[in-house]
């Protein structure tokens, strides 16, 4: 993409030639947002594919091997850009701890505002020349509208415990700090000043994952980049992210991935020849 941003929008010619001729699975170097306002498409993400129902946000960040499959119902928009276009996003930072970022909204008036922002970036993006300044703005809006609402949800989720969610960031950015260490639950408990219980509890409540269970996801997302972009060894990338012994390593990929390390660099770069 030579383009700092791209706006597509998912309409039914559009839709009809996606599904007369799909795309193959791909990885990508800049940030894209898939906005389902109608339809059950299906998603294929790092070797993962799930059907999804919209209304509903799918974020694929940067480097991640996926295909969007459209059924001929589906409508939406689908935007592209670049890391510099615009800073990094709560659900770019949320794609280091999970494969997948899908966001499910209402369908009430916060899918109105999103299909309206969406038509307004689509109209300055298409005037000539692109009105590149006023649709970094209308992005930046899009975006902090959708995180909002990500957020809000969050929060009635966790029946007026908002705190649960600030606790839950503090504790990421905790991770990222220190996941290539084999630091113990206890570690991360100790350092928000909380019990490892209410730790677990949070985690579970906000991510749907155990604490253990995250610190893994956010090792492997890491090696599968690593096993893709870089000519690292197996034993060097697991040594790299804390796992002393290859097979340990290649036990622990398999089983949360169903291939080894080795298969599944063979398979991504198959990708690309």
């Amino acid at each position: 993409m030579e383009q700092p941003f791209q706006i597509f929008k998912l309409d039914a010619a559009t839709i009809n030639e996606i599904v007369a001729d799909p795309p193959s699975p791909h990885r990508h170097e800049y940030e894209e947002l898939i906005i389902i306002l109608e339809g059950k498409p299906e998603h294929f993400i790092d070797f993962h594919k799930q059907t999804v129902e919209a209304p509903l946000l799918i974020y694929v960040s940067k480097g991640k091997i996926h295909q969007f499959k459209p059924d001929i119902n589906t409508r939406g928009w689908l935007i592209q850009y670049q890391n510099e276009f615009i800073p990094q996003t709560n659900f770019h930072f949320y794609s280091y701890f999970s494969d997948s970022i899908n966001f499910s909204f209402p369908q009430n008036s916060c899918h109105n505002k999103l299909d309206s922002l969406c038509s307004m970036i689509y109209d300055e993006f298409n005037e000539t020349p692109p009105k590149l300044t006023v649709v970094k703005h209308l992005l930046s809006a899009l975006l902090a509208q959708l995180e909002s609402d990500h957020d809000s949800q969050l929060a009635q989720k966790q029946a007026s415990n908002y705190g649960h969610l600030a606790t839950f960031n503090q504790f990421l950015k905790l991770l990222e700090i220190n996941y290539k260490q084999s630091e113990s639950v206890q570690f991360y408990a100790d350092h928000l000043h909380t019990s490892v219980r209410n730790l677990n509890l949070i985690c579970q409540t906000v991510f749907n994952k155990s604490v253990s269970e995250i610190v893994e996801n956010r090792k492997l997302i890491e090696a599968k980049q690593l096993l893709v972009s870089t000519n690292q060894s197996i034993s060097e990338i697991g040594y790299e992210l804390g796992y002393n012994e290859k097979s340990y390593f290649s036990r622990v990929f398999a089983k949360k991935e169903g291939v080894t390390p080795t298969e599944f660099r063979t398979k991504a770069l198959s990708i690309f020849a």
